[in-house]
């Protein structure tokens, strides 16, 4: 072999050898998530962009289910030690883990991190327990009001209708209900759980008190606003009971023009007026008694466990997903709530504000949206109020009762 030949092998090797040991020097972050179709779609696009700018961190994301499904898998594979290094935790579940110990304390890197100035004072709120920052906020969210246009015209509705207040949701759905029934087409949607959050807010009342931790399921203007709620499908039989059932089933049906009205996550949006066009309309949640929403979505949290190098590596990514760039591709594409102040200036968010009629209505809502009660006992509250709702909507059970015994029930399991 000549001198020169040999000179390019050795310069090969050590190219193949530099490669090597580039790739090795990699930071693996394995990262649960709950976002399949358009907002998988979104979320890749944030990865590839991060990984892109940071060649040395891999992000290993992995569908893992709904908001449900990730509290179920991480609750099984923590005792194993097989959980991920960093996870999608809805804002109302994660102080479960937090008071376990799973998760780090992120308020170092947060205190640090010139980012915390350019969030809105609900992201930087929501993440909070006690004075300790647990989860940084991702996908945030209020519920609005949607409505298809071209049923309420064909009922009789002529432009915007009134639906600010329990009874003109009421007369709306029953007058869609009246005229439309007989074609397959009834008033609205039985509300789905994060709406019926926001129900109870809007009737000046709260699941649990944000601020106290004060259990009230069985105040009175809660006990009304369940009422009202289950009255849209016993009594009045303007919701079907398929949707009670099943949640999806109603948002499902107003997707398919079958439904009049949905109250639904800002997050919908953008499948909402895929799927009804230039005939979707959105308004504010109902201001009955007051105006008030609560803010949903989820955060990114980092696990305890994982190795230093990799929780500083998953904090980098978490801060960059919630940056102006990417929020600003996030809002885009789902219509989930701007986390930073900047996202509205990047110019796919400024054409999404410009061409998306009633994207904006969320973002309106914010002065009247507030965090809810992320304590321990709010997991196994929102996972028992299902059954409790169901009850009540069927008319297996009278709402008073059962929302008195529920908080009973619910003091009881906090006290444990």
């Amino acid at each position: 072999m000549s001198r020169k030949s040999i000179s390019t092998l050795a310069v090969s090797l050590l190219a193949l050898a530099t490669s090597i040991g580039a790739a090795q020097a990699q930071t693996s972050v394995t990262f649960w998530h709950s976002f399949n179709g358009a907002s998988g779609e979104a979320l890749d696009e944030i990865i590839t962009k991060y990984q892109a700018q940071n060649p040395d961190v891999v992000i290993a994301a992995e569908y893992v289910g709904n908001y449900n499904d990730i509290v179920a898998r991480l609750q099984a594979a923590i005792p194993a030690n097989r959980g991920p290094d960093a996870v999608i935790l809805e804002v109302t579940r994660y102080g479960l883990f937090a008071d376990a110990g799973v998760l780090a304390d992120l308020t170092p890197y947060f205190d640090a991190d010139p980012l915390k100035d350019e969030l809105y004072d609900y992201a930087r709120e929501i993440g909070v327990i006690g004075d300790k920052a647990y989860i940084v906020p991702f996908n945030s969210s209020t519920p609005v009001l949607y409505y298809n246009k071209a049923i309420f015209e064909q009922a009789g509705i002529e432009g915007e209708p009134a639906l600010g207040t329990f009874d003109e949701i009421l007369t709306a759905a029953q007058t869609v209900n009246d005229a439309l029934s007989a074609d397959g087409i009834s008033g609205i949607a039985a509300p789905g759980q994060f709406a019926r959050w926001g129900l109870v807010m809007a009737n000046d009342s709260d699941l649990i008190d944000a601020m106290s931790g004060e259990i009230l399921l069985d105040a009175p203007n809660t006990i009304e606003a369940y009422e009202w709620m289950a009255s849209l499908v016993h009594e009045h039989q303007v919701a079907s009971a398929d949707g009670v059932t099943e949640e999806d089933n109603g948002r499902d049906a107003f997707l398919a023009g079958r439904v009049g009205m949905m109250f639904n996550s800002t997050g919908n949006y953008v499948g909402a007026r895929e799927a009804i066009g230039d005939d979707l309309g959105v308004l504010p949640m109902p201001c009955n008694k007051v105006c008030s929403v609560p803010i949903g979505g989820a955060g990114i949290g980092i696990m305890a466990t994982a190795a230093q190098d990799v929780q500083d590596a998953a904090y980098d990514f978490v801060s960059y997903a919630a940056s102006a760039e990417a929020n600003a591709i996030w809002f885009a594409a789902t219509g989930y709530l701007p986390i930073n102040r900047n996202s509205a200036e990047q110019p796919v968010a400024a054409q999404a504000l410009a061409s998306q009629p009633g994207i904006d209505v969320a973002i309106n809502s914010l002065p009247n949206a507030h965090g809810r009660a992320r304590t321990p006992v709010v997991t196994w509250m929102r996972t028992t109020e299902y059954d409790m709702w169901q009850a009540m909507a069927l008319g297996q059970r009278e709402v008073e009762e059962t929302m008195v015994q529920f908080a009973a029930d619910t003091r009881a399991e906090e006290a444990r």
